[in-house]
C-alpha cells in the first residue's frame, strides 16, 4: 500500500513537470556523475541532506552514571536550554567505554516520560487515594518519623550492661548506583543517629 502511494505520487509529479522530474531521475544522476553504484551524492535525497544529529544544538554536556544496575556505566547527558535532549554512552568511561545496555540506552525516557510523577504522593493511614504534597512537607514528615522511631526505641546499654547508644528500629538498604562518596556520607549520617543496620542491595 505504501509503495503504491509513493508510485502514484511520483507519477503525479512527472505529469506536472516531466522535464524536471526526468532530470531528477536517480539513474540519470548516477550516469551523469559516474556514480554507477549509487554510493555517492546521487543516493541522497533532500530529506537525507537535511537530516541532523539529535545532538546538534546542545549547549552543555554533563557526565553521569547510569541509574540502573551496579555496573556503573558512564553516560553523557546533552542539554539544551536547561532541558535534556539526549543521553548517550560515555566513551571515556573505563567501565563501559561508550556502550550501554538496552535499559541504559532508554534512560532518556526515564527522565522525559510523561508518565513520570513530578510530585510527592502521600497516602494517609487507611486512605484509599494518593494525594500530592510538597517536597518540603514530605521531607519534614520523614524527619519527624525518624526522630520519633529513634527516641522511642533508643538503647543506651544492652542486656549485659554494655554501652551501645543505638536504635534497632531503623534500617537502611542502599541502592547499587550509590557511589563511594554517597555511601560514605550515608554511613556518617546513620552512625551519628545510632543506626547500625546498614546494608546495600548490591551485596545481597
Amino acid at each position: 500500500m505504501r509503495n503504491s502511494c509513493r508510485l502514484q505520487a511520483g507519477l503525479e509529479r512527472l505529469a506536472m513537470n516531466p522535464i524536471s522530474s526526468l532530470f531528477n531521475w536517480p539513474v540519470l544522476k548516477q550516469i551523469g556523475k559516474s556514480d554507477l553504484h549509487a554510493l555517492g551524492d546521487t543516493a541522497a535525497s533532500d530529506r537525507t541532506r537535511n537530516l541532523n544529529s539529535r545532538l546538534k544544538g546542545a549547549d552543555k554536556v554533563v557526565s553521569s552514571i547510569c541509574p540502573y544496575c551496579a555496573v556503573g556505566c558512564g553516560q553523557k547527558i546533552y542539554v539544551k536550554d536547561e532541558k535534556i535532549i539526549d543521553i548517550e554512552g560515555d566513551p571515556e568511561s573505563p567501565i563501559s567505554e561508550g556502550c550501554l545496555c538496552p535499559k541504559g540506552s532508554a534512560t532518556f525516557q526515564l527522565v522525559t516520560s510523561q508518565h513520570r510523577e513530578q510530585k510527592v504522593l502521600y497516602r494517609r493511614p487507611y486512605g484509599t487515594e494518593w494525594e500530592p504534597i510538597s517536597l518540603a512537607q514530605a521531607s519534614e514528615m520523614v524527619a519527624q518519623r525518624i526522630k520519633k522511631a529513634r527516641d522511642e526505641h533508643w538503647e543506651t546499654t544492652n542486656g549485659q550492661g554494655d554501652l551501645v547508644n543505638r536504635t534497632l528500629s531503623i534500617a537502611h538498604l542502599g541502592g547499587a548506583t550509590l557511589d563511594n562518596e554517597e555511601n560514605y556520607l550515608l554511613k556518617k549520617l546513620y552512625s551519628s543517629l545510632g543506626i547500625i543496620q546498614v546494608e546495600n542491595q548490591a551485596r545481597i
